[in-house]
């Protein structure tokens, strides 16, 4: 078993797949940091609001202010800018990997798949020799590599297969296939469009969108691998991806896996479009590509194999914690970030927090929408870790206000799936009194599924 792995992760094949994938990931998060600087999201989420919510055990990660923020994304940018050139690549990786992540650690209500899916990324782009050709580093050192062991492109083609696949497994539940939701609930809000909104309305399309996207997120990875099916699987990773950017808010996220999906493509297919942009630029043969025949060898090959190795066994790990906890997973949400459980439910709450002063016995209600942005009380509401954290943060707010002993409740109705408005956690319980961890959550209430 180890040798054929061996065989598998050394054997040579042409950079071409490499350089385009380095190439077109650092122009589309370039863009992406852009289109995020554009819009002022980086002081409606990151300046304006007077409290973010972390990550368990990542409390240490804190805001930096508004210079600190504009300075991070300034450097997210440049470093994205730079991976896409290959100029000081190594630190430009490790600068838009550092900045990257830290950004999305500010606050867990800014969490999307697929930045998370970004982030691993450019964690594997920090050990990738992808700066060796095609890439100004290569051509100020005058040096140039043309082949690299295989297992370098394959660690990418098997971080996206699985999320592909853990997404398709993650669709396997009676509500998405037996019920159609939430799609049934999204699809007529799309009865306006021209020629196809008619149909948004019909059950018949909800379920065939639940059931098209679930076998084609467990069939793409192999489709993609096979080399006959390769075609025809791209065709259906363009008007999957495309779909679903023109039908919901996703941002990003498709382009981000229509361009990384070409990395299946065989090295020969990569030499070729290579070739076809030179001519259409008349550019004169690279030697990158086709004259030299050197093949990269890292220093500590073997280490960065088994932290390849590591990487991978972490990631199918990851999502599976997700049945350590009892309960409906979409109603308490023990286990489901970093999970590639992707648009599976349409979930709506609302807190009331209610407040006892234990020395003199008064009472009152507080509410989130006092401190926190729109975006983020809109988490918060439906997240018990976030209820919990914010109550924590209340009881410091207070306690500021000369307030020391004091019992915080949260009374919170929430609704998933269109269902019933339910209370979501135990109201008797002073959240005041319970610290986050790993361990089942005993004060969420059970999730009643509507008649």
């Amino acid at each position: 078993m180890k040798a054929p792995i061996n065989t598998c992760f050394n054997k040579p094949i042409s950079i071409a797949p490499l350089i385009h994938f380095r190439v077109l990931f650092g122009l589309i998060m370039f863009i992406s940091v852009l289109r995020f600087v554009f819009n002022g999201w980086i002081a409606t989420q990151y300046i304006e609001p007077e409290f973010h919510f972390t990550y368990y055990g990542f409390s240490w990660v804190s805001n930096p202010g508004e210079t600190g923020m504009y300075l991070l994304f300034i450097t997210m940018a440049l470093s994205a800018l730079g991976i896409a050139l290959g100029l000081y690549y190594r630190l430009s990786a490790l600068l838009f990997f550092l900045s990257f992540t830290y950004v999305e650690l500010i606050d867990v209500t800014n969490y999307l798949n697929h930045y998370y899916f970004v982030s691993l990324v450019a964690f594997l782009m920090l050990w990738m020799p992808a700066h060796l050709a095609f890439s100004v580093d290569s051509k100020r050192k005058g040096f140039s590599i043309s082949l690299i062991p295989n297992g370098y492109v394959l660690i990418i083609q098997l971080l996206l297969s699985m999320v592909y696949f853990y997404a398709g497994l993650a669709k396997l539940n009676p509500a998405w296939m037996m019920e159609a939701l939430p799609l049934k609930i999204w699809l007529p809000m799309f009865n306006h469009l021209p020629l196809i909104g008619g149909w948004m309305s019909e059950l018949w399309l909800a379920y065939a969108f639940s059931w098209f996207g679930a076998i084609y997120d467990l069939s793409i990875p192999f489709l993609l691998f096979y080399g006959r099916t390769r075609p025809y699987a791209y065709i259906a990773v363009l008007v999957f991806h495309l779909s679903t950017w023109l039908l919901f808010p996703i941002g990003m996220f498709p382009f981000i896996m229509i361009l990384a999906t070409t990395i299946f493509f065989s090295p020969e297919s990569h030499l070729k479009v290579a070739d076809f942009l030179r001519n259409i630029f008349r550019k004169k043969s690279d030697t990158a590509y086709n004259s030299s025949n050197m093949l990269y060898k890292a220093p500590y090959q073997k280490l960065i194999w088994s932290l390849f190795a590591a990487f991978l066994v972490f990631q199918l790990l990851l999502p599976l914690r997700a049945y350590a906890y009892p309960g409906n997973l979409f109603w308490t949400e023990q286990g489901y970030r970093f999970s590639w459980r992707v648009m599976l439910m349409e979930k709506a709450g609302y807190a009331i927090f209610h407040i006892r002063d234990k020395v003199t016995g008064k009472e009152w209600e507080d509410y989130a929408s006092d401190y926190l942005s729109p975006m983020q009380e809109k988490q918060m509401a439906t997240q018990p870790d976030l209820i919990l954290q914010f109550a924590h943060f209340l009881k410091q707010k207070l306690a500021d206000q000369g307030y020391e002993k004091v019992e915080i409740r949260a009374e919170v109705y929430v609704s998933l799936n269109g269902g019933m408005n339910q209370l979501l956690i135990d109201s008797n319980t002073d959240l005041t009194q319970i610290e986050d961890g790993f361990a089942p959550k005993t004060w969420i209430l059970p999730y009643k599924k509507s008649l």
